[in-house]
């Protein structure tokens, strides 16, 4: 229901690349440009600055984003809402969730979902990336919500929202103050996540990416539960790298900070996953209603 001229718009602004908005679209990108000038004579301003390729936001364009992101909100909340209308909603509904996203992020749209779905009876499981995915393919759960790169041709993924995973260390760590650089990591004394954990696979990639090896880190423990990560850095000078989701509580009172990373960052979207072909309908259910959830 979304105006297609605002549509061009959001994608491009979001992708910061014409020919890759022109791919998703599926339009070219001439017609990319037209959409794009048609909504500048229109508001009489400037969306994006042009410098060769590469293209940034203005001002205007930046606040432009900021209400057609509410507008797509608002779009999906209607079709939700209308579409939920025409059924009744029961019966049982078995969600895997690896552990960043079982222990931060659910529990919320969990409560919310209950409240309009009264009907209906969610058991949740938690374990990490591998575990989820193996339990989706012995039909375990119904649905699973993951982090990490892996791609089963036996399974189906569907973008939920997108997460970074931080570099933080106790408030009072003495041995790393401000910034640090890339090379530095290798000097410091790191947590990481158990074998088979998405996180760790994620951390492992982007590193590599920016030319260093996880067996180059001076590694002091695996562990398979971040509220134990998280423990274990309060009483040690160790560094780990964890969900933005997960150590918004020990940020605010001061029990953990954030290590900024020079030139490096670790961005990762996480999955709806189904087992291809499944078209069950409660899932789809609950995949529209986070999705909806998580825009507001």
């Amino acid at each position: 229901m979304l105006n297609f001229r605002l549509q061009v718009f959001y994608t491009t602004a979001k992708r910061l690349n014409f020919t890759k908005a022109a791919a998703e679209l599926f339009i070219t990108q001439p017609a990319v440009t037209k959409h794009i000038h048609e909504l500048e004579n229109h508001f009489k301003l400037k969306l994006f600055d042009r410098n060769g390729s590469k293209i940034a936001l203005t001002d205007a364009g930046k606040l432009l984003l900021k209400h057609t992101e509410k507008l797509i909100a608002f779009y999906k909340d209607l079709e939700f809402d209308m579409n939920t209308l025409n059924d009744e909603h029961k019966g049982v509904l078995k969600i895997g969730a690896s552990s960043t996203i079982a222990q931060y992020v659910l529990p919320e749209i969990l409560a919310k979902f209950h409240q309009q779905f009264t009907d209906v009876k969610i058991q949740l499981i938690s374990g990490n990336t591998e575990h989820i995915e193996q339990a989706l393919l012995n039909r375990e759960i119904d649905l699973g919500l993951i982090e990490g790169r892996s791609k089963s041709p036996q399974i189906s993924y569907t973008h939920f929202l997108d997460d970074e995973l931080v570099l933080v260390c106790n408030n009072e760590n003495q041995k790393v103050k401000g910034n640090t650089s890339i090379e530095a990591l290798k000097t410091y004394q790191f947590l990481l996540r158990e074998p088979g954990s998405g996180s760790l696979e994620v951390v492992a990639h982007a590193l590599k990416e920016a030319g260093i090896k996880i067996s180059d880190l001076q590694i002091e423990m695996q562990l398979g539960n971040i509220e134990s990560i998280k423990a274990y850095l309060q009483n040690s000078d160790c560094l780990a790298f964890i969900s933005i989701h997960a150590v918004l509580k020990e940020l605010k009172h001061h029990k953990l900070r954030i290590v900024d990373v020079n030139n490096f960052s670790i961005e990762r979207p996480l999955f709806f996953v189904q087992k291809q072909g499944d078209v069950a309908k409660l899932p789809e259910v609950f995949i529209k209603f986070a999705s909806k959830y998580n825009l507001k």
